[in-house]
């Protein structure tokens, strides 16, 4: 434990002891409904000392996508209920999910997702095509002017909205490339950057 969580447990058993005392000093109440109190009391301090204590672990769990720094140069992604591997980043300042897409050449970018990030797609130009799993699809060419990924950021990374009905945005290779090596292991995705 650091010094600021072992503080705050020393407060919160402080905390714990003045309640105790004043139920125990007001007389009102029997023994032991005074201990069975306090025994909750302490029990629910402790529940919520130990999720304090883990909140990096617990909040990586309950929100698979958001990277976790490995060290300086790696990046993990925890493997979604759905067995996919999500990524989320922040592009020109919002939070965009991504579906991880080894397949995919480019990042490509929903309707939605573009409108969010600030381009409206009744200003871009649908000239380029891509195929997909569900036929040909119209395409407009991008530049992101800052992309934040774990604690990395890239500025002009160029990408593609997709004009056809795209569930997820989609993190493709011309991203991922940024990476020396992407290694999978069990349900974790290890990003290695160069």
């Amino acid at each position: 434990m650091s010094e600021n969580e072992v503080a705050r447990l020393i407060y919160l058993l402080l905390l714990l002891a003045f309640i105790g005392g004043a139920l125990w000093a007001s007389g009102k109440l029997a023994l032991r409904k005074h201990l069975r109190d306090i025994l909750a009391w302490v029990a629910i301090f402790s529940v919520i000392l130990v999720a304090y204590a883990q909140r990096d672990t617990i909040f990586a769990e309950l929100s698979p996508g958001t990277p976790a720094r490995v060290n300086p140069e790696t990046l993990e992604i925890r493997r979604s209920l759905s067995g996919s591997f999500e990524a989320v980043l922040r592009i020109n300042d919002e939070t965009v999910r991504f579906l991880v897409d080894t397949g995919a050449t480019d990042v490509v970018i929903s309707l939605r997702d573009a409108r969010r990030i600030g381009l409206d797609p009744a200003t871009l130009s649908f000239h380029e095509s891509a195929r997909t799993a569900n036929g040909m699809v119209r395409t407009a060419p991008v530049i992101l002017d800052k992309v934040e990924f774990g604690g990395l950021v890239d500025y002009n990374v160029p990408a593609s909205v997709n004009e056809g009905a795209l569930g997820a945005s989609l993190l493709g290779m011309s991203y991922l490339d940024r990476f020396e090596r992407i290694e999978i292991r069990g349900d974790a995705m290890l990003l290695i950057r160069r």
